[in-house]
Parts: structure tokens; C-alpha cells; sequence
């Protein structure tokens, strides 16, 4: 059965789908926060941001599938797997990602975005993701290298 925050979450992805940054960035509450293993915490101003970003860097190579989307009135979560070329090393990535949600008057207050940074580096980064996307140290590299990608294309 399909209740408002399933609409909001399949809304938010089939704007993703769409590369329509602008429709995602409305289904944010502006007090949204924000967390992946790549950009850590981001609020409102950055994550739409980030997503502008990300869309702009596919260059129309992007796929999104969306499944699983389940949700109450407080929270939810769903499954969905992005596949892309890796815009700084020209690689494919298929990336599985489990998203949580928290709800605030009708829209996405909390999203936090888990999956495997090492399984995504060995794909990004191909045997140097391989021998050190596991160690604390390239998942830090990688954290700061998507922070300061981000700082930059806000800049803009």
C-alpha cells in the first residue's frame, strides 16, 4: 500500500532518475541532515549540492533503480542502486545502497545513505581501491576528496 512518505521517497528517486535536482532538493525538509560513507554529514545547502553535482558530473551516464520502499509516518527506507561512470577515473560503478528516512511535516527531514565504501572504491578506484579501499586511511582520503570536490562545485 502506497502512503505519502512512499510517494516521497519513489518522488525523490524518479527525480534522481530524471537527473531533476530541483524536484529532489523539494522533497528535503531545509532542516535535513544528511550522512554516506563518501560525503559524510551534509545539511540542506550541501546536499542539494551534492546532488546537483553528482547529476552534472554523469553527464546523462547515470541509472537509478529504486526497491523496497517501505515507510510510516515517522520513517522510512528503501533500496536503490546507482549505476554511473566515476567521473575522475572514467570507470563503471554499480553502487547498492540501503537509504534511511525520518519525515518532518511531509518531507525528508533525515536520509542517511549506508553501503560498502570498499566494494565502491574497488570499483571507482579499480587495485588501488582493491589494496586500500578497506584501511580507515583511504576511506578518510576519499571523505575528504568528496568534501573539497563539493566545497569547489559550491563555489561555482
Amino acid at each position: 500500500m502506497m502512503n505519502d512518505n512512499n510517494l516521497l521517497i519513489e518522488k525523490f528517486y524518479t527525480a534522481f532518475a530524471n537527473q531533476d535536482a530541483e524536484t529532489m532538493s523539494r522533497c528535503y525538509h531545509n532542516e535535513v541532515l544528511f550522512e554516506d560513507p563518501v560525503f559524510g554529514k551534509l545539511h540542506y545547502e550541501k546536499v542539494t549540492s551534492m546532488w546537483k553535482m553528482l547529476i552534472e558530473r554523469s553527464k546523462g551516464n547515470l541509472k537509478i533503480e529504486l526497491s523496497d520502499i517501505k515507510s510510516n509516518a515517522y520513517s522510512g527506507s528503501a533500496t536503490w542502486v546507482a549505476t554511473y561512470l566515476f567521473s575522475k577515473t572514467n570507470r563503471n560503478v554499480i553502487n547498492k545502497i540501503h537509504a534511511t528516512f525520518e519525515f518532518k511535516d511531509g518531507l525528508i527531514v533525515k536520509h542517511t545513505d549506508t553501503f560498502d565504501l570498499w566494494k565502491w572504491s574497488k570499483q571507482a578506484f579499480g587495485f588501488k581501491g582493491l589494496v586500500l579501499g578497506w584501511t580507515p586511511f583511504m576511506q578518510h582520503k576519499i571523505q575528504q576528496q568528496a568534501q573539497l570536490s563539493l566545497d569547489q562545485y559550491a563555489k561555482k
